[in-house]
């Protein structure tokens, strides 16, 4: 009597059977994996999607605050934001506004290639004691790491930990020939390895810096004061002092 007659498993059905488990085997694992992605936060999960779609969810076709926004349409009424503050020194609170000032979009390659757009703009702060303290605040706050405390690269905190990442000194150098509005223009979009701070320094506070630079570049024997620097471009016809976010 063969095997089949007596009920005992054939060689196909053994294979068939070990096929089985290990089918089993893997979905198991598979589902705990599964399970301990979905349960360690977005961050693993997104990364697997990354592979697999090419794309990530924290890497989304959205602006920034204060990146190279617009007016408002005409007949729309706005509210106050970072963006547009509607003068110097004024608080946003909700209230409806409308600034007096635009300028084209510009972007860290405009930057690279010059920044003609950012470089003719005119500094529409003076270089209040006031702001000189403000611009002072916000300077240690984002510039001292890369650039040091009194605009030299060489004392940057950085330097003792990525050598590599020394930035341009401020305080000397080809920075003092730069307009107010170049310098405006970097802190808003960045170029190269510098990054923009247009959505972490909103428009009048890079002015306040755009001053303290002037500041720490007269101590060096630089560029005193605010305005553009000797031999810079002038603003076009009719443009409007200073720019947007």
């Amino acid at each position: 009597m063969g095997a089949e007659a007596k009920g005992l498993p054939t060689r196909s059905g053994h294979e068939g059977g070990e096929r089985g488990v290990g089918s089993r085997r893997l979905v198991i694992r598979l589902g705990a994996l599964a399970a301990l992605l979905l349960t360690s936060g977005c961050i693993p999960m997104d990364n697997v999607m990354m592979v697999v779609f090419g794309r990530s969810m924290r890497d989304q076709r959205s602006f920034d605050p204060y990146e190279n926004t617009h007016m408002p349409a005409e007949g729309s009424v706005p509210f106050a934001a970072g963006n547009y503050p509607a003068q110097l020194g004024q608080v946003n609170v909700g209230q409806p506004q409308v600034a007096e000032y635009d300028i084209p979009p510009f972007t860290a390659a405009d930057m690279a290639r010059g920044g003609a757009v950012a470089s003719g703009l005119v500094n529409p702060v003076p270089p209040t004691p006031e702001s000189l303290a403000r611009g002072q605040l916000l300077y240690n706050r984002y510039c001292t790491v890369c650039h040091g405390p009194e605009g030299l690269s060489a004392q940057a905190p950085i330097i003792e930990k990525h050598p590599v990442m020394a930035a341009f000194n401020l305080a000397t150098g080809a920075s003092r020939g730069q307009t107010d509005g170049f310098i405006y223009g970097m802190i808003r979009v960045g170029r190269g390895v510098m990054p923009p701070y247009g959505d972490r320094i909103s428009h009048f506070d890079r002015w306040h810096i755009v001053n303290y630079v002037r500041q720490l570049q007269a101590q060096a024997g630089g560029v005193a004061g605010g305005g553009a620097a000797p031999g810079a471009p002038a603003p076009a016809p009719g443009a409007a002092p200073g720019g947007g976010a």
